[in-house]
């Protein structure tokens, strides 16, 4: 797959939910990104294409997909989340929130490591972090209150990664449920996540009487 293909593919999912999901890192903040001057459902006809009264079913549908593409999971990995969380006692959006924030790959791209939640899966994929000290190349990970997030020793001695330092203690925006030691780039799970530690556009009780149906 090329490089351009993918780029599109990315850029396609925010034009289709309408809203920026920022899957592209920092082209998402920038003059480029395709939402400023493309602002319409992809295809042939996207420019033109009448925006009818949706359905609530057709609501919900466009709010599940719209929070499948944010975290980049495949129908049948997301269903799975929901129903994790529909058979634990509390709230089922907050707890389907709770479970997605603490994805590995999520964790590495809130603390500021890579600027997209796909480049956090590949270096999660690619052994460049580390849970407790320990090797953990399993995106889907779910990181445990307590557990220390950093970067391994091999990674920060890369010439791809001699900015990341720098980016770090710059870093704004990090969630109430995680710490940044900017200089030793490593970052800590404080508490579990909790709906209102950072802002996500998306309505989860909406996606809970989606899949209730």
């Amino acid at each position: 797959m090329s490089t351009k293909f993918t780029e599109n593919s990315q850029c396609k999912k925010c034009r289709r939910a309408g809203e920026k999901l920022f899957l592209k890192g920092e082209k998402c903040n920038g003059a480029k990104c395709p939402m400023i001057k493309r602002n319409f459902a992809p295809g042939m006809h996207g420019p033109t294409q009448r925006v009818g009264k949706k359905t609530n079913y057709g609501k919900q549908l466009m709010e599940k997909q719209k929070a499948k593409r944010m975290y980049g999971l495949l129908e049948v990995q997301f269903r799975n989340y929901f129903d994790k969380a529909l058979s634990k006692v509390g709230n089922t959006g907050e707890l389907l929130f709770r479970f997605l924030e603490s994805r590995l790959d999520n964790v590495v791209y809130r603390l500021g490591y890579a600027p997209s939640r796909r480049m956090a899966r590949q270096m999660v994929g690619h052994g460049h972090i580390r849970v407790d000290g320990k090797k953990v190349n399993i995106p889907s990970y779910q990181v445990k209150v307590g557990e220390i997030i950093s970067l391994s020793e091999r990674a920060m001695g890369k010439k791809g990664f001699a900015e990341v330092k720098n980016k770090l203690a710059k870093a704004e925006n990090i969630p109430a449920y995680l710490s940044l030691d900017a200089a030793k780039a490593s970052g800590k799970m404080t508490s579990q996540p909790k709906l209102g530690d950072i802002s996500v556009n998306v309505d989860w009780r909406t996606i809970v009487e989606f899949y209730s149906k």
